[in-house]
């Protein structure tokens, strides 16, 4: 019998498993390769009230940060990819490239940057899950973090000011999905009808960003 997984993430809202697209990720790709995950969702009490999820847990190991936790359920044998050629595999390394640079810095604007819904929907689902008084500290910790990883990637010369900034990764953001548009054409799948990790993070990313802007 294999060791039990469990998963500490963030919870669902808008529709979504989860709101944070990091816990989403990993729990979209485990649907994908077949891993049994017991999920545990973060609440308003003290246990992994830290904002460093999602975690993995089994009986041997702790296994934080998504791409790390991919990996290891790849080496357990829940491979959402296994299907692949060497070219699709290739091609999917490409693809996820161009989403993280491309795409998430959009996200990650639109959640935890943009005062409209920082303040009105994302602060307050964060903290609402949170005990106090890290309620009142956490939150402003994850959207500077956010918008530290935007700025390492976009801050540089000649984008000095945070609104060429924030004018840059929506252009981006609309080159990027329109790539993945056509990309798809009219299929369902990426590739043929095959599940697997460039699906998980796109959409992740997408259905993300759409609920919070509905």
């Amino acid at each position: 019998m294999a060791a039990p997984l469990e998963l500490s993430c963030w919870g669902g809202g808008w529709g979504l498993p989860s709101v944070h697209s990091e816990s989403l990720v990993v729990m979209a790709y485990a649907k994908f390769s077949g891993a049994p995950l017991k999920v545990n969702v973060i609440d308003n009490t003290w246990r992994g009230s830290r904002g460093d999820v999602p975690i993995l847990t089994t009986e041997d190991n702790i296994v934080s940060q998504p791409a790390k936790i991919l990996n290891f359920l790849r080496k357990q044998k829940y491979n959402a990819d296994y299907e692949l050629s060497a070219r699709q595999g290739a091609d999917t390394l490409a693809y996820i490239a161009l989403l993280e640079e491309k795409l998430l810095p959009a996200v990650l604007h639109t959640f935890w940057v943009e005062n409209d819904n920082y303040f009105t929907v994302t602060k307050p689902w964060f903290a609402s899950r949170i005990p106090f008084p890290l309620s009142l500290i956490l939150p402003g910790r994850m959207s500077k973090g956010a918008l530290n990883r935007i700025l390492l990637t976009r801050g540089e010369p000649p984008l000095y000011h945070l609104q060429e900034v924030e004018a840059q990764i929506y252009r981006d953001a609309k080159e990027c999905l329109n790539l993945l548009s056509h990309r798809l054409g009219t299929s369902q799948f990426f590739f043929g009808d095959i599940w697997m990790t460039i699906f998980a993070k796109a959409l992740n990313s997408l259905l993300g960003n759409c609920r919070h802007l509905s």
